[in-house]
């Protein structure tokens, strides 16, 4: 993958770019493209691209035009269908001057015009102009893999449109003051991340999954029209029109969709290398990508310094059944103190997950072993219900009898030992009716929506109101509620948990931060889509998670790899505990003074529920939910010190911040 970047006239005045503005937008990504930069400045646009050379390693310099030259692009991504859609376009009468997939997409809009995207799959962010239409064509991919960020800004001339595959490409620009979204903020501590379109910056957009922008340039004192559309949606059958069938049958099927996933995500002219926890979802990655090539393919794993948390024998079990040797990678309380700033500065939000920073560990350990593209396993908790609270929500359903929904009152019932904060019940019924009805997600997320009311300031309420983030989101709430309530679930898991979090704090971001490409065969649209289409019992299976992933697996891991239940990883907030070792930003970020300038949160309310939350047992639900609010405090704090006001702790800001590029790295047999 790489970075782009750059500027788009709006005016209709069809200026030209800086050029020193849009080479500072692409030199605060170096790290996503090391190994060469590109650009183009034309009266109207001014795109740049730091290029991480993965296909067509010796002619991929971009920006890639047509044969003629009046179509030109820059690209983050990969095409996984490269070589039968170059075949394709050649037979069309199609020149390629390169052996880069980016070339794809110049001729395939030659091909396809404005549904270009139509055409395109894999995981992508682009920016294309048409000269001779005067057209630019910004898009992102079905899944959100690659980042897209946009904004406008003014100046003596009229308007730009900023664009770039990170937030700072606009900070650097110089033409972007960094501001709290704080709205932005109140999404965070509902969903755990930042999905898009609202960013935790104010004025600054995330181009939500499956969605393009396009913009008609003007001229001759026009003004220039801009128009977002989804070109893709994810999408399930009414109930009742699901894909049932024995479930061998449907296993046998999966098993063919997901190995040509995992072998077009093989194709590179640099080695690939795969993550690997003791999960049926790393490990089956790995066990078919070592068939496909033939040989083990090197795998790189954590070794979590908790012996209930520790994979690393679990991950061995499945390495050694295909033969590799994984490297394993050391992550306790030091480590997640130590790259907490380095994490957030990566993902630019703050980051509630402590278990992220051992990913951004990992990326770099893969680069300092010098590979450059990793495969990984997300997307199967997604589309096959694979995380714990699925199982809460069916099981607390079930307690509903007709007439005598006990369920709710249950949930009534936990809540209110829990100490929850009461909300109004009308966010409680705007959220279900946002996303099509209520489904277990808000079990999870309104938990964690509950911090947002114990921790909050007056001056953060004032501000946020009664905003409600799922209607941020654009959901399609009509279809929805035709679908099964398992489906609506594995929709809002796709839709927010995926992009906001894991493939933002857990995926490109860190990885890029280290140079590292991470590709993911589960997040295919033909895997997707057959998964979809599957009824959820073939899926969630009494309170079995991922069923028919655990029988496709049962032929490629040993049994008790295939049937291992899923381990939450998430360090306690204790690992944020002041002692004589802890990092001196923890006190200094969460001191009464330093919150206070924030103004994000009541430092009474942080002291209380700091003391409070270790009267409960350690991994009790209430105490999850409690330091998962505290993280998040501590985590938006960090982020307000490294982008808006680097005077809440003795820390540099996002500008001067550097990595520590050291991390230990040993064979998985070898560690303690």
């Amino acid at each position: 993958m790489c970075g782009i970047a750059g500027m788009v006239d709006l005016s209709g005045n069809r200026r030209e770019p800086n050029p020193a503005v849009i080479r500072a937008m692409a030199d605060v990504m170096f790290h996503r493209g090391p190994d060469e930069d590109g650009y183009l400045i034309r009266r109207g646009i001014g795109f740049a691209n730091r290029r991480l050379s993965i296909v067509g390693l010796a002619d991929g310099k971009q920006p890639i035009g047509n044969e003629t030259g009046s179509v030109e692009c820059v690209f983050n991504g990969e095409f996984f269908d490269y070589p039968e859609r170059k075949r394709e376009l050649i037979s069309h009468g199609h020149t390629f001057k390169t052996h880069c997939d980016t070339e794809l997409i110049p001729h395939t809009y030659e091909e396809k015009g404005d549904k270009l995207t139509d055409g395109l799959k894999g995981q992508f962010a682009f920016a294309l102009v048409d000269h001779h239409r005067g057209r630019v064509i910004l898009a992102r991919d079905r899944f959100g893999v690659c980042p897209l960020y946009w904004t406008k800004v003014r100046d003596e001339g009229g308007e730009w449109l900023l664009f770039g595959s990170e937030i700072k490409t606009l900070l650097a620009s110089g033409m972007v003051k960094a501001k709290p979204d704080h709205k932005g903020l109140a999404v965070l501590f509902t969903c755990f991340g930042v999905p898009g379109p609202r960013t935790c910056f104010e004025g600054i957009s995330l181009l939500p999954p499956g969605h393009k922008i396009t913009i008609d340039l003007g001229g001759s004192g026009l003004a220039a029209k801009m128009e977002e559309t989804a070109y893709y949606r994810l999408d399930f059958p009414t109930i009742g029109n699901e894909r049932k069938g024995l479930d061998a049958t449907l296993a046998n099927a999966f098993e063919e969709k997901l190995l040509a996933s995992v072998k077009r995500r093989l194709h590179a002219d640099v080695p690939v290398v795969s993550y690997l926890s003791g999960g049926v979802d790393s490990g089956i990655v790995v066990a078919m990508a070592s068939k496909v090539l033939g040989r083990a393919i090197p795998a790189f794993t954590i070794a979590i310094q908790d012996p209930k948390l520790d994979e690393t024998s679990d991950a061995l079990v499945a390495a050694r059944h295909v033969g590799a040797q994984p490297i394993s990678v050391k992550f306790g309380k030091a480590e997640i103190q130590a790259t907490y700033p380095e994490l957030v500065q990566a993902a630019e939000s703050p980051v509630i997950d402590t278990s992220c920073g051992a990913l951004l560990l990992l990326a770099r350990a893969v680069r300092q072993n010098g590979y450059k593209v990793a495969l990984t396993g997300e997307g199967s908790d997604e589309w096959m219900a694979g995380y714990p609270w699925h199982k809460a929500n069916r099981v607390l359903n079930r307690l509903n009898l007709p007439f005598l929904p006990l369920g709710r009152v249950a949930r009534k019932l936990i809540h209110t030992y829990w100490g929850v904060p009461k909300v109004s019940k009308d966010i409680i019924e705007r959220s279900i009716s946002a996303a099509g009805g209520y489904n277990g997600w808000h079990d999870i997320y309104g938990l964690n929506q509950y911090n947002r009311f114990r921790f909050f300031s007056e001056d953060m309420h004032r501000r946020v109101g009664d905003f409600v983030p799922f209607e941020d989101f654009n959901l399609p709430t009509n279809e929805m509620k035709k679908w099964h309530p398992l489906h609506r679930e594995l929709y809002i898991s796709g839709r927010c948990h995926l992009p906001g979090l894991l493939l933002n704090a857990k995926g490109d971001r860190v990885a890029m931060h280290s140079s590292v490409e991470t590709r993911y065969p589960f997040l295919d649209e033909e895997v997707f889509e057959f998964l979809a289409s599957v009824h959820p019992d073939h899926k969630f299976k009494g309170l079995g998670e991922k069923h028919i992933l655990r029988l496709v697996a049962e032929k490629y891991l040993p049994k008790e790899c295939a049937w291992r239940r899923k381990a939450m990883f998430r360090a306690p907030f204790d690992s944020f505990e002041i002692n004589e070792h802890s990092e001196p930003y923890i006190n200094q970020l969460l001191s009464d003074e330093s919150v206070e300038r924030a103004g994000y949160f009541q430092p009474s309310a942080i002291r209380y529920w700091r003391d409070r939350s270790k009267a409960y047992r350690q991994n009790a639900p209430i105490r999850t939910t409690l330091e998962m609010g505290l993280v998040g405090v501590l985590a938006t704090q960090l982020w307000h010190h490294l982008y808006i006001d680097p005077n809440l702790c003795e820390l540099p800001d996002w500008k001067s911040l550097k990595p520590d590029a050291r991390v230990a790295t040993v064979p998985c047999e070898k560690q303690n």
